[in-house]
């Protein structure tokens, strides 16, 4: 990767190693960056971001399948209090050209460390001239290195919305983090964003997207569209404004995702907690979170009347608790919007069962084959007429039992991004 001066070589030029750890980490606080549901296919170059996306993983050859995460510059004019890049933050500032990242994507391409790559910058200059490096770089990659890998741009607030066109026309995915959930917080702890400057882009790009699929343009425009992130604890807002906010934000601006970062205390500042955000309470945002995408659920259902979900049960355990005059509910005649809400049985599972129950009379048994969470489901189901559930005073201490072994085996074994990039049934 570096020659023996410690500088990354790649075909017509160097960027030296202190420059690309800085750029790299200093990206590393960006969740909003998993790959997924590209369409864009290879049209005669290299590289390919297919349907299946591009994600941190090792392949059964032992591949690293992964992006490639960099700032084009660390150097900001903003002073978002809680960013190690603020403009008044005393860290040594870099940045690299567009040519540079294009030089090492290719590279890192060819050797085989990378799929793609997720491009992000601080502020550098003026938001027009950044967002303008930034459609620069993709363009490049697209046009002259014929690179057709997943590209995920991060786009900047208060930039011109033409250049933010022309940049989603060659990525397959943009993002502007929204960072913090209220306009006061964010004139509180990022006096240079605004709500504004952060919807009114992901609203513009959802409706350039429509009209681009509607007139059937030649090409692509996002064909992984949207996610934001959120940080989670450095600001003083409940988990209800949060979800309350997602779901807006999935309903009004069809974002793929909305990632969630605890807050780590990191930067000292009088205005931000001495305390993380935590690790459980992240958790539970995103597990919420898919039950809003994927259950059938609203905010409102899941939040109790303090507005924070509950950091004892997962907000599904939660709910089914706090409605337990609708269970049990019989696995062979149940409608697919009941079987979702049951505790341990996910979306694939209620399929499972609606699919099967066509040709036979589901026993326990057959659940069982069919990898559903019986420890859990058993509870709240009869299969049969017949049920092997604890009564409705003793499930509570059951779940909350069964909930704390499991925290202690995810909560010891996850590594960094493993909660952030949660995925599955509950």
């Amino acid at each position: 990767m570096f020659d023996k001066q410690g500088r990354a070589c790649y075909n017509g030029g160097m960027i030296d190693e202190q420059r690309l750890k800085i750029l790299t980490e200093s990206a590393k606080y960006d969740v909003s960056c998993s790959s997924s549901g590209s369409a864009r296919r290879n049209e005669g170059g290299i590289g390919n971001g297919y349907s299946s996306g591009c994600c941190h993983s090792f392949t059964p050859d032992g591949r690293c399948i992964s992006l490639l995460k960099i700032l084009l510059s660390n150097d900001c004019i903003f002073n978002c209090k809680y960013c190690m890049s603020r403009q008044d933050a005393d860290v040594p500032r870099v940045s690299a050209t567009p040519d540079e990242v294009c030089e090492l994507v290719i590279d890192f391409y060819k050797r085989n460390y990378i799929e793609g790559l997720f491009l992000s910058s601080a502020v550098h200059v003026s938001p027009n001239h950044t967002m303008e490096q930034l459609y620069l770089t993709v363009k490049k990659l697209r046009t002259e290195y014929n690179f057709h890998g997943y590209i995920h741009v991060k786009g900047i607030p208060h930039a011109d919305e033409e250049i933010v066109r022309k940049t989603a026309l060659f990525a397959d995915r943009m993002s502007f983090n929204l960072e913090l959930p209220t306009e006061k917080s964010l004139r509180l702890l990022a006096p240079q964003k605004s709500r504004e400057s952060l919807l009114l882009p992901m609203a513009d790009l959802r409706r350039e997207k429509l009209i681009f699929q509607a007139e059937k343009r030649k090409g692509h425009f996002l064909p992984a569209g949207q996610t934001t992130q959120l940080i989670v604890g450095a600001s003083p807002e409940r988990d209800g404004t949060i979800l309350r906010l997602s779901e807006s934000l999935y309903r009004k601006n069809d974002l793929k995702r909305v990632y969630y970062s605890s807050y780590v205390p990191l930067v000292h500042n009088s205005l931000l907690p001495n305390v993380g955000g935590g690790a459980l309470r992240e958790h539970r945002l995103y597990q919420a979170d898919w039950l809003l995408r994927f259950y059938g659920f609203n905010a409102e259902e899941l939040l109790p009347a303090d507005g924070d979900l509950s950091l004892e049960y997962d907000p599904k355990c939660a709910w089914a608790l706090a409605h337990m005059e609708l269970f049990p509910v019989e696995v062979n005649r149940a409608p697919l919007e009941a079987l979702l809400r049951v505790p341990g049985i996910g979306a694939r599972g209620a399929q499972r069962i609606l699919d099967a129950r066509r040709y036979t009379k589901l026993t326990f048994e057959d659940l069982k084959k069919m990898r559903i969470v019986l420890k859990r489901a058993k509870h709240f189901i009869t299969a049969g007429g017949k049920f092997y559930g604890a009564n409705a005073q003793r499930v509570a201490g059951l779940l909350a039992a069964q909930e704390q072994s499991e925290q202690a085996t995810q909560l010891s074994l996850f590594d960094e991004n493993a909660l952030s990039a949660l995925t599955g049934e509950l």
